[in-house]
């Protein structure tokens, strides 16, 4: 699994995000929701390279939209 994590860099790289706003080791309890909740919303929301530009937050809906409509009939 390590060398996935190292091979591919998306994990790499979003964890790299998150450490700009809470640095490793740092205390979460010390943080309300509403804080974390606005960290969450500014990395799902940021366009990243390997999405195409995209955010997290376009693709998941995708997803979600996708998985909705059902099973594709095209093969």
């Amino acid at each position: 699994m390590a060398e996935r994590l190292q091979a591919d860099g998306r994990p790499l790289n979003t964890n790299g995000l998150l450490r700009q706003y809470l640095p490793k080791g740092t205390d979460l309890s010390f943080y309300s929701q509403g804080e974390l909740d606005k960290i969450a919303d500014s990395l799902n929301t940021r366009p990243r390279k390997t999405l195409v530009w995209r955010t997290p937050l376009e693709v998941y809906a995708e997803v979600l939209k996708k998985s909705a409509a059902g099973p594709s009939t095209h093969q």
